[in-house]
């Protein structure tokens, strides 16, 4: 969790980790365009490249660049119609458009400000002006990615909170339905928290959940896997493309991780040690069922943990009713 006071003054590629290299979209179905400022940006920035709006779209999806540039004009769909479909779409409607374009008249203007662009540069481009258009924005989304990051924070454990992690399981999805991938979920429980709360204090139990929220989130290997603080001493992990075997194994991994701490709990049937219950779903590519059910089967396998005597992992696939 950043506290550097300052941080909002810093350059774009030291505000975020992520933007140490930028990445850049340049959409334009003239080869010498795309040439020129993949030429001014490509020295300080990942430049990926597409030369018509269906392209764009898909790039856009799969590689989530921070800026794009986007021409107005093109022969399959409009620019204006590329901007329109991003700011619909909730894994891409934040990256900042800015368009470029030969038109200089105040109603290209406004529309392009309508369509939900953040600038826009007439041709010919002017590469110092382009630069200093595309670092300003950058710096903008990076300021306004981090305020975002830290509304997103749970403030005791510094993983990310319930708010977040209701966001992200909808995007997630979302995205398992549209590409028919695989997701699971693992709702976590710290075992007898309120017999630790009442035997070591509440300042201890802070401490407690402090490191068992470290140690889930050490467990997690990839980019794309997400734990959040689901509610009192309640954990979830969101693991995407992900099928029930494999969440078993990150689940179980979790579990050992947290008996290895050690964190003392004379007061636990389950352990000498502070332990975990685990619940664990899959929504498998051939019964997607919905997402409230995948939700509750997650809580009905940890249930079953608990119930079968805590320091556990349940599983299942999710069935479609």
């Amino acid at each position: 969790m950043m506290t550097n006071n300052n941080s909002l003054d810093q350059d774009p590629t030291e505000l975020l980790p992520s933007l140490k290299k930028p990445k850049l979209l340049l959409v334009d179905d003239q080869p010498i365009n795309i040439q020129m400022l993949y030429q001014a940006f490509s020295a300080d920035h990942h430049v990926c490249m597409a030369t018509n709006g269906a392209q764009a779209l898909d790039v856009c999806l799969k590689q989530k660049p921070d800026l794009i540039l986007l021409d107005i004009e093109m022969p399959d769909i409009s620019g204006y119609e590329v901007c329109a479909q991003l700011k619909v779409l909730s894994e891409t409607k934040d990256i900042p458009v800015i368009f470029v374009t030969a038109h200089v008249d105040e109603e290209t203007e406004t529309r392009c400000f309508n369509e939900g662009a953040v600038d826009f540069i007439s041709k010919p481009i002017n590469r110092n002006t382009v630069r200093a258009r595309v670092r300003t924005h950058l710096l903008l989304k990076a300021q306004s990615d981090l305020l975002r990051q830290l509304v997103y924070l749970d403030g005791l454990t510094e993983v990310h909170n319930r708010r977040y992690f209701d966001v992200r399981l909808n995007q997630e999805w979302q995205r398992a339905n549209r590409d028919n991938t695989p997701l699971s979920l693992i709702i976590i429980d710290v075992d007898s928290f309120k017999k630790y709360n009442d035997l070591y204090g509440h300042l201890a139990g802070d401490d407690c959940l402090r490191l068992v929220a470290k140690t889930i989130n050490n467990a997690l290997k990839r980019p794309t896997d997400l734990v959040a603080r689901y509610g009192g001493e309640e954990f979830a992990c969101l693991l995407p493309n992900t099928e029930l075997n494999g969440a078993m194994a990150v689940a179980e991994s979790i579990r050992l991780q947290v008996i290895k701490q050690a964190i003392a709990h004379a007061d636990s049937s389950a352990s000498p040690f502070v332990s975990i219950s685990l619940g664990v779903c899959c929504r498998g590519t051939e019964s997607p069922g919905e997402l409230a059910d995948f939700l509750l089967e997650a809580d009905s396998q940890l249930y079953k943990a608990k119930a079968n005597g805590k320091n556990q992992t349940y599983g299942t696939w999710l069935e479609k009713y």
